[in-house]
């Protein structure tokens, strides 16, 4: 059965050499790669994702083909470099082929594929490796911050992390040069990455110097202490990632829309979604309905679905990517409802939603499917 959450499994190794070349949207893109695949099955190595949420996650607007494969050939480019165990070291790409292509619903897919050499350090690994729900990093916002998380995420279990600050910048995609003075390092850099991993991630950290060196006490290196966050909230969904990157777009559109509506005289009445018993603003609701071409029955059918699910972050932009799925047929409203009088979603009498079946449809349409 399909995982209602994606777990991003990465080897320690592949930690610890990943190149400084990419950037934040690549780093993204490859965790959700890591979160796609399954690690004890090859045959998943192949990870397809709808060329619009390709877009979404690699921060791209509606773009030339010749940029899009600008952007793939960046992929493709990207190597590692493993060290052996006489001394010397393989280097070779991650990935062999980026594809972008319709399938057979004429809907555009973007799809990744490993690199042959690449399958060891992303298949059939018992050990030396970590963990981390995807969530955790959609919402970093840049390569260190990124790259601080799986850093000292991977060393939770140890509960701190000792490093020498240049062994630091190098995990964190920092040149030797940059950031020559520890004040402007710690304060730009560390500090930074300290109060994003607080607010956004399951981890957060405090740090001392470890060793210092020179007659100015120079620090060479830190301990960085490694804890569970105790504030951590409800976790980001993917599909919520996406929505919230394109949002504000599709608000502003449906604004102008809104306008034309009431210089007609033919604005929607929100009232038609009555049924919604949570605190959604009128607005809001005017989004969701014109969303769904005031079809406020195609509202209540992807409204239901939501209540089944449960532990939504953002009601609103799940209902607008929801409503465009049933709207293209991606989806179905699955057929098997029985009474409950308590769901997950709110304490309201619903229906229950054959939600894994839907999410089976769901992953194979939209995000690949994988067996575990």
């Amino acid at each position: 059965m399909a995982r209602k959450r994606l777990l991003v499994e990465k080897r320690n190794i592949l930690n610890d050499i990943i190149s400084r070349e990419f950037t934040l949207q690549e780093l993204r893109l490859f965790s959700i790669y890591l979160g796609r695949i399954n690690a004890r099955d090859r045959s998943t190595r192949q990870v397809r994702l709808p060329l619009k949420e390709f877009y979404k996650v690699m921060d791209l607007q509606a773009i030339r083909v010749e940029y899009l494969k600008a952007i793939t050939h960046g992929l493709l480019t990207k190597v590692v470099c493993v060290p052996t165990p006489t001394g010397g070291y393989s280097q070779f790409q991650l990935f062999k082929e980026c594809r972008v292509e319709k399938d057979a619903y004429g809907q555009w897919y973007f799809e990744i594929d490993a690199h042959d050499k690449a399958l060891q350090l992303m298949f059939d690994y018992k050990r030396d490796y970590f963990t981390y729900e995807l969530w955790n990093v959609l919402n970093l916002e840049s390569v260190n911050q990124f790259r601080m998380y799986e850093v000292l995420k991977q060393y939770e279990w140890r509960g701190e992390r000792i490093t020498t600050v240049a062994e630091l910048k190098a995990s964190l995609g920092i040149g030797e040069n940059e950031y020559p003075r520890w004040d402007s390092f710690n304060k730009d850099v560390i500090k930074v990455c300290q109060t994003a991993l607080k607010e956004k991630t399951d981890i957060c950290f405090t740090y001392e110097p470890y060793a210092r060196s020179g007659r100015g006490g120079r620090i060479q290196a830190l301990r960085f202490t490694i804890a569970k966050n105790a504030d951590y909230k409800n976790p980001l969904k993917l599909e919520e990632f996406i929505c919230a990157k394109v949002i504000e777009g599709i608000k502003q559109g449906q604004e102008q829309g809104q306008e034309a509506e009431q210089e007609n005289g033919s604005a929607l009445e929100t009232s038609s979604l009555g049924f919604i018993q949570e605190p959604l603003s009128d607005r809001d609701k005017l989004f969701i309905l014109q969303a769904a071409g005031g079809d406020a029955a195609l509202v209540e059918t992807a409204y239901d679905m939501a209540k089944s699910q449960g532990g939504i972050n953002s009601l609103t932009g799940w209902l607008i990517v929801m409503i465009r799925k049933l709207q293209r047929g991606e989806v179905s409203p699955p057929v098997n409802v029985k009474k409950q009088t308590v769901n997950r979603f709110n304490n309201f009498e619903g229906r229950v939603i054959d939600f894994d079946e839907l999410e089976r449809l769901e992953l194979e349409q939209l995000m690949a499917s994988m067996k575990d």
